[in-house]
């Protein structure tokens, strides 16, 4: 799996600071309570700078959280405390001597496993970290929507103190392998010095239909218990960009 955001892990929050966290961990929190009302322990898998897992802790979670960018890790570290924990590893290999009740990854993390290989050793890593029934909750690209809607190219503009960062997707679709590589161009100027930094990364997110889901469920020992549009709750479409699927371990 490549690393991705180590460039501009900086700038992550930044990015992304119009994404609805907080509803997000009350769609989680409810999917939680009705399929597993005892659950306390949560495993964050790809948790970025931890705004998800903060959240989940405040909700009285205790939750552990694994980030493969040292520099998004290191932002999520300066909040740890009791009951929040953060992990420099990769979610294919790390290791915890407890064992959760959820496992969550979310923002289409497991759309960055693009073979199948990578695939199998996470969900089979996950699914070693969970006691008996619990939950494996994650977003994915939806293939339908993919192939419907196609990608296209998006420019964000920000300011943040004495800079201002104009961020460019442009994305191409690699067909035979399910998957849509997402060039990313960030321009840094300073308002102080008029100068321009060019900084680039390429994110590769393979999309998935829902057998080729069920295929992974029943190769790693899982059982998919349901899925539906991320936060809306609506049944998938070729309208559907992010699906959420739920897996039992059994």
């Amino acid at each position: 799996m490549a690393l991705n955001f180590e460039k501009i892990g900086e700038y992550y929050d930044l990015f992304y600071q119009s994404k609805p966290y907080e509803d997000e961990v009350v769609y989680l929190d409810k999917q939680i309570k009705t399929l597993h009302p005892d659950a306390k322990t949560v495993v964050d898998l790809g948790s970025g700078t931890g705004v998800h897992a903060k959240l989940l802790h405040q909700k009285g979670y205790n939750v552990h959280g694994i980030e493969i960018s040292e520099k998004m890790f290191n932002i999520a570290n300066r909040e740890a405390k009791t009951g929040l924990s953060f992990q420099n590893a990769d979610i294919r290999s790390f290791k915890s001597e407890t064992k959760f009740d959820i496992a969550l990854s979310l923002f289409h993390v497991i759309s960055y496993l693009n073979d199948n290989q990578s695939l199998i050793e996470a969900f089979q890593n996950i699914n070693q970290h969970l006691h008996q029934g619990g939950l494996f909750i994650f977003d994915v690209w939806y293939s339908p929507a993919v192939y419907h809607q196609k990608p296209e190219t998006r420019v964000k503009r920000l300011e943040q103190g004495e800079v201002s960062i104009v961020r460019i997707a442009e994305s191409t679709m690699h067909i035979s392998k399910n998957m849509v590589e997402v060039n990313y161009e960030i321009l840094i100027k300073s308002f102080e010095t008029d100068e321009t930094d060019r900084l680039t990364e390429t994110h590769n997110m393979r999309h998935f239909s829902t057998p080729e889901i069920e295929l992974l469920a029943k190769l790693t020992n899982f059982e998919l218990l349901s899925s539906e549009e991320f936060l809306t709750g609506k049944a998938p479409s070729e309208d559907t960009w992010g699906v959420c699927y739920i897996l039992k371990k059994i």
